[in-house]
């Protein structure tokens, strides 16, 4: 089974439900023939590295509602967060452009460390308040993961990966993916937003049961073939 996740690391509710995803598995027993594909999103493309404004106050123009108003419901979102065992910290949260953070993931893929790198980013987003624009805060942050400090930096400095984190984001928008997180599940189920937890039980359960159900292969015109030789290949196929 594959499960790809579009998603953006300025998004709290991607890390409720990547936590509340991850619960389900946890009790899921074929976790081990599950596939999870990290895919990348951004709520907001045209963000600055550096904002002057605090969350609370981007969420206020964003939505046009006075700042208690959105200070009031990150304390809400805090709080689903907690439910799920993760601290937000919401007053020192620093808003950034997600560009290379969604490149450094890919290629953190490349290198097998794809799950570690997109949780290390999260929690130092939405725990940490570090600033995931700062290629040297995803230097550091790679490095601790196992990666290459070097190699990092030195992808980040160049080209690599943007037309991947492209290629998401365009397949996403094929998807009519408007908002994330959004779950697909082999291509065939998709599942939108940070679900309850039996959300995600339900299908995970649905499509294994598809799978193991799936019809077998049957083999026809078993009998042999005209043809005759002499190399393995009398019956019309070759053997090893």
């Amino acid at each position: 089974m594959r499960i790809d996740i579009w998603s953006d690391y300025a998004c709290p509710f991607c890390y409720i439900g990547k936590r509340r995803l991850e619960n389900a598995l946890s009790q899921f027993p074929n976790r081990d023939k599950v596939e999870v594909v990290y895919r990348s999103f951004q709520l907001d493309p045209t963000a600055a590295v550096k904002s002057d404004k605090d969350i609370h106050d981007l969420l206020a123009v964003k939505y046009g509602m006075t700042r208690d108003k959105a200070k009031a419901m990150n304390e809400q979102l805090a709080e689903q967060a907690r439910g799920v065992g993760l601290d937000f910290h919401f007053d020192t949260m620093q808003s950034t452009n997600t560009f290379d953070s969604h490149r450094l993931s890919h290629y953190a893929s490349s290198q097998g460390k794809a799950a570690e790198m997109t949780e290390r980013l999260l929690q130092a987003y939405f725990t940490e308040s570090l600033n995931l624009g700062e290629r040297s805060v995803l230097v550091s942050l790679a490095a601790e993961v196992g990666l290459d400090q070097a190699a990092t930096a030195a992808m980040l400095e160049s080209e690599a990966y943007k037309a991947e984190v492209n290629a998401d984001i365009a397949e996403g928008q094929r998807l009519n993916i408007t908002g994330v997180p959004f779950f697909v599940f082999n291509n065939k189920y998709a599942v939108s937003g940070a679900q309850p937890g039996p959300v995600f039980t339900e299908v995970l359960d649905t499509v294994w049961a598809e799978e193991q159900n799936a019809p077998v292969l049957q083999v026809v015109g078993t009998g042999k073939s005209e043809v005759s030789t002499d190399d393995g290949c009398s019956d019309g196929s070759c053997s090893v």
